[in-house]
């Protein structure tokens, strides 16, 4: 089999912005007049990824309501080029690939043949016979005595004899740097002018969502997408890596100046969970190779069961026809709730897959959990956030088979409770409170009209 997946690392990669994230921190220290210390770091799909900086996880989540910087070069991009480019990656990808125009992106998820998931990516048509591939972190490589299996050579295996299909990981020549939250046109604007941001047919308009731009600064060629990445107002900058340690200096440094902050993983998985109704599932949490995606919040935008055929597709099929009732939620509980098991009426109902503590949830929310804990009850308290998949959907359909997320104008709240269990699968302990929750945490933005946002 023809390999394009890197092998296993003998130790975790550092980003390409690694000594920027370090100039960062000192920056930091000067500016908070806080004592330098090193970044907390974790390895993140083979990578030594920043769990956060000096500053705390609860203060870069909350750095969402201005700016937020992320530095996700560990997600790699890799480049379908060729006559039969499209015919691949349209049979292997449950998206209708085809219909894609130039500057268009997508969302989708790559299946296995029994439909659960292997990973989820961003899909862009450069040309008509060019896509880039936007995958997770460690889904670049290739390692069988690691069962590991890098999601470029995943599709090539469906490659027919005599196709026109050239792969290339180009990683390492651009290093993506993600900008979300209400300022982030303002940052990007003001850093690289605001033509970037237009329309690529339209330039009297700005940029439609799912939707990708290229554009030349001081000669060197960028990549810029509308995908909300958190579900809020943002862009998907993707930088030259010859400039990239510069660039990020300039972002970081205006970020600042906006009152952001840049982020790391913690912060960034707490931004992805509380926007929208539902939040934003996470490959390897909430995706995996034991569910597939069917009654997750992101299905239908990720997969087309109009189409005749794709990988995975029969499987779904098979399941739809039963009309499965699981189902994937979003909570809130008084506390971190990883590995869990949720309960309803003493029932239960399913198993955490997701939690991580949130300074976003509103006071209202935080006190309709019913929590004795002071943390939690103080106006400036905190409370957790999380997904899981439940074994069956615990809110009423409507006539149309849709959920009841409202009652008379008010957002349907299922209260719950949350125990480890034992060897024999029975709860222990006491409970951990909270509740499912029909509104979410914070609204999403990520799909709005930019001119709310665009002479902040």
């Amino acid at each position: 089999m023809r390999k394009t997946g890197l092998g296993f690392p003998v130790k975790p990669r550092q980003t390409a912005l690694h000594n920027a994230e370090e100039w960062y921190n000192q920056l930091l220290s000067q500016k908070m007049e806080r004592p330098l210390k090193p970044i907390k770091r974790s390895n993140f799909g083979e990578y030594e990824m920043a769990v956060n900086y000096l500053t705390s996880v609860k203060e870069e989540a909350k750095a969402i309501e201005n700016v937020a910087v992320f530095n996700i070069d560990h997600m790699a991009q890799i480049q379908f080029k060729g006559a039969d480019a499209e015919n691949l990656l349209n049979r292997v990808l449950p998206t209708d690939v085809a219909a894609m125009k130039i500057g268009q992106c997508k969302y989708t998820l790559l299946l296995t043949e029994t439909g659960t998931v292997l990973d989820d990516l961003i899909i862009m048509r450069v040309a008509d016979d060019n896509f880039i591939l936007v995958i997770n972190a460690g889904h670049d490589i290739t390692d069988a005595t690691k069962n590991l299996l890098a999601d470029a050579d995943f599709i090539l295996q469906y490659l027919k004899n005599g196709e026109d299909v050239v792969v290339e990981d180009i990683s390492a020549k651009l290093v993506k740097v993600d900008i979300q939250g209400r300022l982030s046109y303002k940052l990007i604007a003001d850093l690289f002018g605001n033509n970037v941001l237009r329309n690529r047919h339209k330039p009297d308009k700005n940029m439609r969502f799912f939707t990708f731009n290229e554009f030349k600064f001081e000669n060197h060629d960028y990549f810029i997408s509308r995908t909300g990445y958190t579900n809020r107002w943002g862009w998907e900058l993707y930088i030259p890596a010859e400039v990239a340690e510069n660039q990020f200096k300039r972002i970081a440094t205006k970020a600042l100046a906006l009152g952001g902050l840049v982020v790391g993983l913690g912060g960034r998985d707490e931004n992805r969970i509380s926007a929208g109704n539902f939040g934003l599932p996470l490959n390897g949490s909430e995706y995996d190779k034991f569910h597939t995606p069917i009654n997750s919040p992101l299905f239908a935008a990720a997969i087309n069961m109009n189409k005749n055929n794709f990988i995975g597709r029969n499987a779904l099929n098979e399941e739809l026809m039963q009309n499965p009732i699981k189902k994937m939620v979003l909570f809130i509980s008084e506390g971190i709730v990883s590995n869990k098991m949720i309960y309803l009426n003493g029932k239960k109902i399913g198993k955490v897959t997701s939690s991580i503590n949130s300074p976003n949830v509103s006071f209202e929310k935080r006190k309709f959990i019913g929590s004795k804990r002071k943390n939690v009850n103080d106006e400036n308290g905190m409370a957790a956030i999380g997904l899981g998949w439940l074994s069956e959907n615990p809110f009423k359909i409507d006539v149309d088979g849709k959920d009841i997320l409202l009652k008379e104008d008010i957002a349907v709240r299922i209260k719950v409770e949350f125990y480890f269990v034992d060897e024999d699968g029975n709860p222990k302990g006491k409970p951990t409170l909270g509740y499912i929750s029909g509104d979410g945490v914070s609204p999403s933005t990520a799909s709005k009209p930019l001119k709310f946002i665009a002479n902040i």
